[in-house]
Parts: structure tokens; sequence; C-alpha cells
């Protein structure tokens, strides 16, 4: 289901295509914080993978501003 505008560029299309694999991906890593009985080591890696998770969300979405911003 394509929830672009067809007038947005092709570079905006794929970096909002982008952010919402990240957006899923962070998603799942914090539904898999609620599993109960996580031992240290799986909670420790999942935090791991939630950090760089959230990492790429900030620079994916300054990417999107920033081509939001040269549509102005």
């Amino acid at each position: 289901m394509q929830i672009v505008p067809v007038d947005v560029s092709s570079t905006l299309k794929t970096l909002l295509d982008e952010l919402k694999e990240t957006c899923l991906d962070t998603l799942k890593l914090i539904n898999q914080l609620e599993i109960e009985h996580l031992s240290e080591e799986q909670l420790e890696e999942i935090l791991g993978e939630l950090s760089v998770s959230a990492m790429h969300l900030g620079m994916h979405a300054d990417f999107v501003n920033e081509e939001i911003d040269k549509m102005d």
C-alpha cells in the first residue's frame, strides 16, 4: 500500500520507506522487551539492538526532514 503522494520525490519516497522499516524493527524490539523471563543475555542483546535502532531512527528522521525542507 502506497501512502506517499505521487508528487513527492523518489528520494523522499525511499527515505520514508527506510524510516518505516526502521520504525517497524524498533517496535519489534520494544515488543521483545515485554517477553517474560528474559535471560540477562537476551535482555542485553535486545537493548543493544534497540540502541542501534534508535540511533538509526534519528538518522533517518534527519534525512527525511532535510528532504522535506528542500521541497519548501
